[in-house]
Formats: C-alpha cells, structure tokens, sequence
C-alpha cells in the first residue's frame, strides 16, 4: 500500500443523477412560485407589514389630506407679505380642530426680478417667503402641526398655505 492510498479514502460511486435534477426541477418551480406570488402583493401593505415586524421607531404617517388652501401674495423680490390679517384669522379658525395640520409652500416666479437681493437665488427667496407666513403663523399653531416647504418649480410670488386633516391623534395603548 502506496502512501497516497493512506491519505485518499477509496472510490465512492457516484449518487443517482436522477435526484440531481428532480431537485433543480424542485426549485425551479418553488422560484416560480414565489415569482408568481411576489406580483400580487401591495407594496404599502408589505412595507408596513415589515415596519409592525421589525419595530420601525419613525413610524411613518400617512400623508394629511388637503381640506383647503389660501394663497398669501408678495411684491417682486421681497419676502414680506403684502398681508397677513386675512390669513391670521383664516388660520385662527382652522387651527382649532387639533387634528389639522398646517402646510406652508413658498414659491417664486423665477423671472430675473423675483429674487432674493443678497443672494440672486429665487430658491432662497422662496425659503424666506415660507419662512414670513410661518412668523405669521407661529403665535396660533403649534410647531408639530406645522411644516415648511419650498416648490422647485418656478410658481407665483406667493406662499400657499393648506390646511389638511391629519386623523385623529394615535394613542399609545401601554398604560
């Protein structure tokens, strides 16, 4: 007996080439299956069933729905509303239901003289028109019912400001 037949076992012979394919054959319609089965399934349903599995800690709310909306007009270039009396008492009104929330969206016009004197950036105009109605807007709404954003598109020289209802508050069930 040779030194290399210590280290090598002897010949096993090969296993039947028929279970080899009926397990490729077995996997392949398993893989067909769920193929199948993944076309089905509501994408918003999946991704909050993985959020209520894994303990997702932002919880993500749904999106608040828009109930009525006011327009608040400035000048060409400034950043101070031409008014704010009728917003404030319209703003009044809407902020009593607690479960309103309140969104403000600046815009420009993106003409040449529709923007920000210090820094020629209508964007920046835009942030500070937002930024105007939400100075107006602070003394009746709380800040967590209140958000601020900026269009990316050249609108008027104005802030939208839209009241949406947001449902009712959610209520932590551990006493």
């Amino acid at each position: 007996m040779s030194d290399l037949d210590a280290e090598f076992p002897p010949y096993a012979p090969p296993k039947a080439l028929w279970l080899v394919t009926l397990a490729d054959l077995a996997l392949l319609l398993v893989g067909f299956l769920v193929l199948i089965n993944a076309s089905r399934i509501d994408r918003a349903e999946l991704a909050r069933g993985l959020r209520d599995g894994f303990g997702d800690a932002t919880q993500a709310a749904e999106p608040a729905m828009p109930v009525a909306a006011m327009t608040v007009a400035f000048a060409p270039g400034s950043a101070t509303p031409a008014s704010t009396a009728e917003l404030v008492a319209w703003a009044r009104d809407a902020a009593r239901d607690p479960r309103v929330t309140l969104s403000i969206t600046g815009s420009a016009d993106g003409s040449s003289v529709d923007v920000d004197p210090a820094t020629g950036s209508g964007a920046v105009l835009a942030a500070d028109r937002a930024r105007a109605i939400a100075a107006a807007l602070a003394p009746l709404v709380r800040a967590d019912r209140l958000s601020i954003m900026t269009s990316v598109r050249p609108g008027g020289r104005a802030g939208l400001v839209t009241f949406a209802f947001a449902g009712d508050p959610v209520r932590s069930s551990v006493k």
